[in-house]
C-alpha cells in the first residue's frame, strides 16, 4: 500500500518540477514526440503527463516534458518538439475530478485511471522503468497509451 502512495506522490512530483530539455542538441538531431492517450472514459477534467529520463523516473531529476491536456473525447494527444534522442518513459493520470492532483483512497491507492508509456503494467506500485522505457530518435516518434 505504501509503494502506491509513492506512486500518487511521484506523479505530483513529476507535474511540479521545472521542466528541462534532456542535454542540448543541434536542430537537425531533435525529435518531436506525438503522446496520444486512447481509451479516456470520463469527458471531464485533464490528464496530466509528464515525459522523464531514467532519472527522472523515479523523481531524482526534473521531468524532459510535461503538460495537462483537457479531455473532450475518448483520445487526446500532444506533440513535445525539439527533444535530445534518448530513452524515456512517460507517467500520466486521468485527472477526472480536476483537482490537478491524483485522487487516492484512504490506504493511498489510485482511485483515478493511470498509466505508463509501451501500456506497462506496475505490481503494487508504479511499473518499472524497464516496462515503461522507449527509444526517441531523431525526427518524429509516436507512444500511444491507454488510459482507462
Amino acid at each position: 500500500m505504501k509503494s502506491l502512495s509513492i506512486l500518487a506522490a511521484a506523479f505530483v512530483l513529476g507535474f511540479t518540477a521545472a521542466a528541462a530539455q534532456a542535454g542540448a542538441a543541434n536542430a537537425a538531431d531533435t525529435a518531436s514526440l506525438t503522446v496520444t492517450f486512447k481509451g479516456v472514459k470520463e469527458k471531464t477534467g485533464a490528464i496530466l503527463f509528464t515525459v522523464v529520463s531514467e532519472e527522472g523516473y523515479d523523481g531524482k531529476a526534473p521531468a524532459v516534458a510535461q503538460d495537462m491536456l483537457p479531455v473532450s473525447a475518448d483520445t487526446v494527444s500532444k506533440t513535445f518538439t525539439g527533444l535530445a534522442p534518448g530513452r524515456y518513459a512517460i507517467k500520466a493520470f486521468h485527472d477526472v475530478n480536476g483537482d490537478g492532483k491524483m485522487g487516492t483512497n484512504p490506504f493511498g491507492m489510485p482511485v483515478e485511471p493511470f498509466a505508463f508509456s509501451n501500456n506497462a503494467v506496475g505490481n503494487m506500485g508504479p511499473a518499472k522503468w524497464e516496462a515503461a522505457a522507449f527509444e526517441v530518435k531523431a525526427g518524429a516518434n509516436t507512444q500511444s497509451i491507454d488510459i482507462d
